[in-house]
C-alpha cells in the first residue's frame, strides 16, 4: 500500500500540521481522529487494514488529518468564542491547505469525510457547514449537539452545532447542496449519544434533506464496530 507523510506549516493555523495519505487513487477520503487522537490514528487501531483491498484496488484515498480538538473543543482555559474562533481556523485550514493538496494529488472530485467519536462530530459539521464541498459524509458514533462542552452559549457556538442550525437552514442554495450530499448516521442504539444522531436526522429530514440513520444493536462505541462500519458504508448506505 502506497504511504506519504506531509507536514507544512500552516499559515491559516500558525503552526505545522501533518497527516499522511494511503493509496494510490479513487475517491479521496478525509479521515478526522477522535477526541484526542492523531493523524496517525487510524493506521495505529487498524482502520487502514481493515480497507486496505479497496485501497489498493485504488477505490478509495485516505487523508488521514490532524486535528485542533485540544485547542478549541476541549480547550476549556478559554472562553467560548476563542474556542469556536479556533474552530473557524480549523474549518479554513481544511478548506485553503488540505483541500488544495487533496485536489493536486487526486483528480478524483467525490470527496468523502468520515470519523468516529468526535471525529465523526467533525466531520458532519464540516460537511453540513460547507455544503457541496463533501459528496459523502459517514459519522460513526459521533455527537451533534455540543452544548454540554461549554459554560457559555454564543453566536459562535450556534452556527458550529448542527441541532442548533439546522432547523434554521432556509436558503435554497444551501438545501440543494446538501440534499445532493449523502449523509449517513450510524452509531448503537445503547450509544449515550445516540438520541442525538436521531434528533439531527429527524431535522434534515424536516428540512427535505434526505439521510440514513444506521442503529445498530449494542453499545458499537469502539474500533471493532467501527472497522465494521467503515467497511459496510464506505461505499453507500446499502
Amino acid at each position: 500500500m502506497q504511504r506519504t507523510y506531509h507536514r507544512w506549516y500552516s499559515p491559516s493555523l500558525g503552526r505545522d500540521m501533518e497527516l499522511v495519505v494511503f493509496g494510490h487513487g479513487g475517491a479521496p477520503v478525509i479521515v478526522f481522529p477522535t477526541s484526542h487522537g492523531r493523524f496517525y490514528e487510524f493506521e495505529d487501531r487498524h482502520m487502514v487494514t481493515a480497507l486496505e483491498y479497496q485501497i489498493n484496488a485504488g477505490w478509495f484515498q485516505l487523508f488521514c488529518v490532524d486535528s485542533v480538538f485540544g485547542e478549541s473543543w476541549y480547550n476549556y482555559a478559554v472562553d467560548t468564542d476563542a474556542r469556536m474562533w479556533r474552530e473557524e481556523q480549523y474549518e479554513h485550514y481544511l478548506l485553503t491547505e488540505l483541500l488544495p493538496l487533496i485536489r493536486g494529488l487526486n483528480p478524483n472530485h467525490f470527496l468523502i469525510a468520515t470519523g468516529c467519536s468526535f471525529g465523526a462530530t467533525e466531520a458532519v459539521i464540516f460537511a453540513l457547514r460547507h455544503p457541496g464541498v463533501v459528496n459523502r459524509v459517514i459519522g460513526m458514533s459521533g455527537l451533534y449537539d455540543l452544548r454540554r462542552f461549554f459554560s457559555h452559549y454564543t453566536q459562535g457556538l450556534y452556527f458550529h452545532n448542527p441541532v442548533d442550525f439546522v432547523p434554521n437552514i432556509a436558503d435554497a442554495w444551501t438545501l440543494d447542496r446538501l440534499r445532493s450530499t449523502e449523509i449517513i448516521l450510524v452509531t448503537g442504539r445503547d450509544d449515550p449519544n445516540a438520541w442525538s444522531n436521531e434528533l439531527l436526522s429527524g431535522q434534515l429530514w424536516e428540512r427535505g434533506v434526505g439521510n440514513a440513520l444506521r442503529l445498530w444493536d449494542g453499545w458499537c462505541h469502539d474500533w471493532p464496530y467501527w472497522m465494521q462500519m467503515i467497511n459496510r458504508y464506505i461505499g453507500g448506505h446499502p
